[in-house]
Order: C-alpha cells, then structure tokens, then sequence
C-alpha cells in the first residue's frame, strides 16, 4: 500500500464520525430549513417567536389561519380527527419535532450509538430524548405513524417532565398510555390518536428536529402550532405575525358583519361581496368606536387597513 493510498484510508476512517447521521439536526440544517426567518433564534437553531404573538395566536380560528396560509400557498398544515385530552383548552407554542418508525435492529443500533456521540442519556429508552430539549413554549410534536397498542410515546412519568420543560403538551399522530394520569397535570394538554395501556414496543426514534409528517401536514422544525378543538394547524413561522394581523382584521370584519346583518341595516349579498365605499367607512368608524379591547395595536391596525380594499 503506497503513501498516498494510506493517506486517504486515514483520512476515511477519521471522517466517519462527520458522516454518521444525526439523531438531532445541526443548528445550521435547521437554519437552513428556515432560511425565510430574520429573527431571533434558539441556541439550537429554531426561530425564536415572542410569547405575545403564541398568546394573541390562541384567540385565532382554525378556518382564519387556514384561509391565510392557503392564500399563500400552503395547502398542506391542517390536521384535523383528534382525540383531544382537555378538549377545552387550546394550545400554540413552538415546534420540536420527533420521528419514529418501526424497529429495525441494524438502524436502532446506529441511532444508539450517534445517541452517545450527541451525548444524549444512555438510560431509558430514546422516547425520552425529545423531551430533554424542550424549553419553555416549545410543543413536542412526533410522528408516531399511527401507531396505537405498542405505540404509545409517553406514560404520565414523561408528561410529567415534558409539562415541566415546556410548559405546553404533545402533538402525537401515534398514541400515549396512562391517559389518566396525563389529564391531571395542570396545564398539560395532547392531540393525539389514540391511548393505550401497553408499552412502547417494536419502534424507535429516528430523528429530532427533522421535518416531519402529521396526517396531511408537512412540519418543521420551529414551525408555530396552533391546536384546538377544531384541529391542528402547522404555521411557518416567517408567516405568523401577518397570519395573525390579517386573521384578527378578519374577525373583526366578522363581527361587524354580522352586527349590521342582525341590525337588517345590509342584505347578506352586500356583506358577502366587496364592500361598497359605505359600508367600508361604516367599518371603519364601527372600528374608531369599538366596543372592547382591539387585539392589535391602533397603529397596527391603521397600517394594514391601509393596503386593503374592502
């Protein structure tokens, strides 16, 4: 073997551990993912939102937020046939995606392995380990593919830990068991298809902080969830601030149609079509008199009126 052939063969054999796949994305993929964000980030690389805008989210319909991102060409972030753990309670946070699949031994072994060299605990099973990155307003969201008897993700030990990092809940397409015992943590809340009493069995982790599928959804990392419910829906996170303007502008718009329809002071069509230059100053000053807290500042307000035609 000559010098150069040895050359190369070392140099194989130390980049073997740059080319092992990794269980948790690089925060330079994740960055890469969402390239469209110009904020502020988590050290791992996910868009940072304000807390202001996952709150002023939680009042937003589903079918406002679907209307928005269909307009701009997402089709595919709605989800909706849940089994809700606190139906009555809705949830928004930021995305940290999971995924599983069935076992394979080759492949669970690589992920054991990449698992030590990420320094992620070597205890208990890798379901765990997405739930050691949440931080607070983070919403863990995994594809459990459906998966119901041996296919439950966590138990209330590990809603328990999840409650107390994030402070929100779950979004699994898969299913959880100790149902019970997770409707007791306050505060916490899941989607998720199904329960069941069994263990987690024949499936592994493959991935954290991937994009991912939930249903007919495609989800990113440090996407923006909004659940109720009605649904799920998966927003990008450079949308959401215009997402929840326009949505808010719309529901006002909502309520004052529906004010002057009751009054008989406009016939449905008139409501339902573009408005005439009467109605839109009728809205306009309804606005300058609102009854209740607007959901937006004045200013913002203003500013976004002023490149709409109703």
């Amino acid at each position: 073997m000559n010098k150069k052939t040895l050359v190369l063969v070392a140099f194989v054999i130390c980049s073997l551990p740059l080319m092992a796949q990794r269980v948790g994305s690089s925060p330079e993929y994740i960055k890469a993912l969402t390239v469209e964000w110009k904020g502020e980030r988590s050290p791992d690389g996910r868009p940072l939102v304000s807390d202001d805008l996952l709150d002023r989210l939680k009042d937003i319909s589903i079918e406002e937020a679907w209307g928005v991102l269909r307009n701009k060409g997402f089709e595919n972030q709605f989800q909706g046939d849940w089994k809700i753990i606190n139906p009555a309670k809705s949830m928004t946070g930021r995305v940290v995606t999971a995924q599983y699949m069935p076992s394979r031994p080759d492949l669970k072994n690589q992920v054991q392995e990449q698992g030590k060299i990420e320094d992620r605990a070597q205890q208990g099973g890798t379901n765990s380990w997405p739930i050691d990155v949440l931080t607070t307003g983070d919403v863990y969201v995994a594809d459990g593919y459906g998966k119901i008897v041996g296919g439950t993700l966590i138990g209330d030990n590990l809603g328990n830990a999840i409650f107390a990092n994030s402070k929100r809940g779950v979004i699994f397409y898969g299913s959880v068991r100790d149902e019970q015992g997770l409707a007791e943590i306050e505060g916490f809340n899941g989607w998720i298809k199904g329960s069941d009493p069994s263990y987690i069995k024949n499936m592994m982790l493959t991935s954290i902080n991937a994009p991912i599928r939930i249903g007919q959804a495609t989800v990113l990392p440090g996407d923006v969830v909004l659940a109720n419910k009605y649904g799920v829906i998966f927003i990008p996170v450079y949308l959401l601030e215009d997402l929840i303007l326009t949505s808010e502008v719309t529901g006002l718009r909502d309520e004052f149609g529906h004010l002057r329809l009751r009054e008989n002071i406009y016939l449905p069509g008139q409501i339902d079509s573009k408005w005439t230059e009467e109605i839109r100053e009728d809205f306009l000053d309804w606005l300058n008199n609102y009854p209740g807290k607007l959901p937006m500042t004045k200013e913002e307000l203003d500013n976004y009126l002023k490149e709409r035609n109703y």
